[in-house]
């Protein structure tokens, strides 16, 4: 984490300001919170700062998963800050995103003031106990003359290892307090733990002489993408990318075989399933990239190669576990001076690859609105290659997982905790710390009321993202298990047709309806031109609720 210029704090500087040059030294860029009373001075210090920019949002779960998504593409944590109970309750979504999904995030949350603590207090919760199993690290602080000590170690807790957030609760007291003024600190770099030389040699002999050898990554493995390209070159190896991580490997990659999300092409799955070698690099064998726990077969050998020792091994039998940087590790890799090999995967590539074009019956689609598989292809087409996309949890993912590809690197922001509401906040974020980028958030009907009210927070602070909105009037995942585990649905219908595009328009964004194909290409062409934030309500058709069902063909007939 590079180290940037910082003001000399005066020798009667407050706590918040102290707690402010800590963050501003390790890189912290920014602070998303809706402002509470339990922490003026922490918001006033963070905004009157040169190097930082207080970010007000209109929900405190638009605000964490604003920073969860500043963590995971930049690599450096951003801040939410929330206020006591309902504040921090709010929050908390965001919070379990980052702990979920490995990213790294510094949390604050005002307290009752000290002299009332423990006292059922307004607005009190036990802060400390309810973070503690969603974040990496939790504590209350009593002192202020300890918050920039306390910041500094959790800027160290939350980048090191297998980064995650880490949550600071602060008694409202505190913050204004005189203090010392605080050493100059520099930045922090995480360490990098490298791969021995004996696991370099016996995991390079293994791969040579596999028959048939795959990869697994993960997102640990963001940040070592040519290392990674290298040595699956090398080795030959088919990989695979870990649920909801598509962008750590070109998908354009004659060796690139597949995504394991939910609803993956079951063909596409059959590499993985004969694999006789497995290296797993930068991810956890989760539930849902393990297929359920199925993957990797029980037959296959398996390597595993994570920052967190907590991972290594966790829910599976390995050949070889080694705690080591992913980026490291690939390097050392290729050091082993073994020649290289060569496997044919062209037949498991072109799999994939048929897996990610609409079916034949999709083109005489005639249902209500668009089919889920025609929005995507008109993604395709119209917006540039290196879009940078956050998307939500719904049925509609299912059709962007397996249709879009993710050619270029940081391409993807994407919850692994599933949760709703995450692709608006995230692409405000994402297009505040990376202005440059053509930032498109994708979402349905549900994922949209949830949180589209930071649109108003993308019109204010001058980010103009495109939200492409799959709205088909269900809460879709579970309209397709109540059908097709009971045969009927409940409180899963949204009532609509929302006109989603004026809800756009009163917030100061812009906003079109699509419902054919045509009006989507120039809504799309539109948008991404656009100096100011663009809704695009795509009105679908609701039977098409996954790639693989009809929701008529699950329900009973009449």
């Amino acid at each position: 984490m590079a180290t940037s210029p910082t003001p000399t704090p005066t020798s009667d500087s407050t706590a918040a300001q102290a707690v402010v040059e800590v963050l501003a030294g390790a890189g912290v860029r920014r602070c998303y919170t809706v402002p509470g009373e339990s922490f003026l001075e922490l918001s006033d210090a963070i905004d009157r700062h040169e190097h930082m920019d207080l970010v007000s949002t209109r929900h405190e779960g638009g605000a964490g998963f604003m920073a969860e998504a500043e963590g995971k593409l930049t690599g450096v944590p951003a801040v939410a800050a929330a206020t006591r109970g309902p504040g921090a309750a709010n929050l908390a979504v965001g919070v379990h995103t980052a702990h979920q999904d490995s990213t790294p995030m510094i949390v604050f949350l005002g307290q009752a003031e000290t002299d009332r603590l423990g006292r059922e207090a307004f607005q009190e919760v036990d802060l400390t106990a309810f973070y503690a199993p969603i974040t990496k690290w939790s504590t209350t602080v009593h002192r202020a003359d300890r918050l920039a000590e306390v910041t500094a170690e959790a800027v160290r807790v939350a980048t090191s290892g297998r980064p995650g957030p880490v949550a600071i609760a602060v008694p409202g007291d505190l913050f204004g307090e005189r203090v010392a003024v605080p050493l100059e600190r520099a930045g922090y770099e995480p360490p990098r733990p490298p791969l021995s030389e004996r696991d370099r040699d016996r995991l390079a002999t293994w791969l040579t002489r596999a028959v048939r050898p795959v990869i697994v990554a993960g997102g640990g493995a963001r940040g070592a993408r040519e290392e990674l390209v290298r040595v699956a070159e090398h080795f030959s190896a088919g990989v695979y990318s870990s649920w909801r991580r598509q962008d750590v490997f070109p998908n354009d990659h004659p060796l690139y075989l597949g995504h394991l999300g939910l609803g993956s092409a079951p063909p596409t799955l059959e590499a993985l399933r004969e694999a006789d070698a497995v290296l797993v690099v930068g991810s956890r064998l989760s539930e849902t990239t393990t297929q359920g726990y199925r993957l990797p077969s029980p037959e296959a050998r398996i390597a595993q190669i994570d920052a967190d020792p907590r991972q290594v091994g966790a829910g599976t039998d390995l050949w070889l576990g080694a705690v080591a940087d992913a980026g490291a590790a690939l390097s050392c890799l290729m050091g082993s001076r073994l020649p290289s090999s060569f496997r044919d995967w062209s037949a498991a590539r072109r799999v994939w690859v048929e897996s990610t074009r609409p079916p034949r019956a999709v083109e005489q689609h005639k249902g209500p609105g668009l089919h889920p598989w025609n929005v995507v292809e008109g993604m395709r087409e119209v917006l540039p290659e290196d879009t940078l996309l956050t998307n939500d949890a719904g049925n509609f993912a299912a059709f962007l997982h397996r249709g879009w590809w993710y050619r270029h690197p940081g391409t993807q922001l994407a919850p692994t905790s599933g949760a709703m509401g995450y692709a608006v906040p995230a692409a405000v974020a994402a297009k505040v710390a990376r202005p440059e980028r053509t930032v498109v958030a994708v979402a349905g009907d549900g994922g949209t009321t949830m949180t589209g009210m930071e649109l108003e927070t993308a019109v204010r602070v001058g980010a103009p993202i495109t939200v492409v909105v799959f709205q088909n009037g269900l809460y879709g995942t579970i309209a397709m298990h109540q059908a097709r585990e009971l045969g009927r649905m409940s409180g899963t219908r949204i009532s609509g047709p929302l006109d989603l595009a004026g809800f756009a328009r009163s917030l100061g964004a812009r906003g079109a309806t699509v419902d054919s194909r045509e009006g989507l290409d120039k809504a799309l062409a539109e948008s991404v031109a656009a100096e100011a934030p663009t809704l695009v309500d795509v009105r679908t058709d609701p039977d098409a609720i996954s790639p693989s069902a009809a929701l008529s063909d699950l329900l009973p007939g009449d």
